[in-house]
């Protein structure tokens, strides 16, 4: 007897896509749908094709420059995100990115070498925090960045991307799924009955902990995962705006839950920025999170669950 699957994975964005229906006949047109709104975000909002709106907006920083209204509703998120931070979620560390060696797919860096440690290197420029403020859009299809700036949408580019996958199949299939983008999770037409997420640190990583999510979305931010070695010096992803270097060590993990996967991520992002003030930051914002620090113990704000508990009341 052939069995029945309600849920597939792909690679999609550098990392993978799993989607999971309740009806197994509503799971082609789900994943038909994902696919083309990974498509499109591809296409658009790439830093490592040249071909993108996105690549093509930084070259010309400080000029208007036509692109798809794709592009213009990912900034908006973006620029979003860091009014709600304070910039600590920004979207214009492209650069800085671009001088610690993340010039390319993370797929093509090199891996951290054994016997390098983290470190702090060289100084690294960094924008004003506040420079996202000088971004410019047109909702018709056009961008303008403050010169000498660079986008990179990877602190809410997946997990915007989760939401429109999850919006799109809401709304044309009005079919109940769940939606994972790297980890980014959203839940697509919400049937009150719960969805069962995996909490780990790192995708395949070692299970920590089953949640349930009956709404909205959950995301992760973690320094252990896109790391790697550049001028001996061991980096990864998550950066300090107010710095322009990795974070600190502090946190290495936030997992936080929130309406939309863009607001979990959001809150899981400046987490890990914050270091010592994200219990306070999370827990005035009443936030659901989850914080793991540099010697793997455990701190939760806004009643994530312990181990038997359901985190799905969060997310409504």
């Amino acid at each position: 007897m052939t069995a029945v699957r309600t849920h597939v994975r792909l690679e999609a964005l550098g990392s993978y896509l799993f989607l999971a229906v309740r009806r197994p006949a509503g799971l082609r047109a789900a994943t038909v749908l994902a696919e083309a709104v990974v498509a499109d975000v591809d296409a658009t909002c790439s830093r490592f094709r040249s071909d993108s709106d996105l690549s093509r907006a930084n070259a010309a920083a400080g000029r208007w420059v036509a692109v798809d209204p794709l592009l213009v509703a990912a900034v908006d998120v973006a620029c979003a995100a860091a009014a709600t931070t304070g910039g600590l979620v920004n979207p214009l560390l492209g650069r800085t990115l671009v001088q610690l060696g993340y010039d390319r797919d993370f797929r093509l860096l090199p891996r951290p070498v054994a016997t390098l440690l983290p470190g702090d290197g060289p100084a690294m420029e960094a924008p004003p925090l506040a420079a996202w403020r000088e971004i410019r859009t047109d909702p018709a299809g056009a961008i303008r960045l403050p010169a000498r700036s660079a986008l990179d949408l990877g602190s809410t580019g997946k997990a915007w991307a989760a939401d429109l996958i999850g919006t799109a199949i809401e709304e044309e299939l009005g079919e109940p799924a769940l939606v994972s983008l790297g980890g980014d999770v959203r839940v697509a037409a919400p049937d009150g009955r719960p969805w069962q997420v995996a909490i780990s640190e790192a995708p395949d990583g070692p299970l920590q902990q089953m949640v349930a999510i009956e709404a909205g979305g959950l995301a992760t931010s973690s320094t252990r995962v896109r790391r790697w070695s550049h001028r001996g010096v061991v980096r990864h992803h998550l950066l300090d705006p107010r710095t322009g270097g990795p974070t600190s060590t502090r946190w290495r993990t936030v997992t936080a839950t929130g309406p939309s996967c863009v607001a979990a991520n959001t809150a899981a992002t400046a987490a890990v920025v914050l270091g010592d003030d994200a219990p306070r930051w999370l827990a005035e914002r009443e936030v659901a999170a989850r914080l793991v620090d540099s010697a793997g113990e455990v701190e939760r704000t806004g009643g994530w669950p312990h181990q038997a508990e359901v985190a799905g009341r969060w997310a409504s």
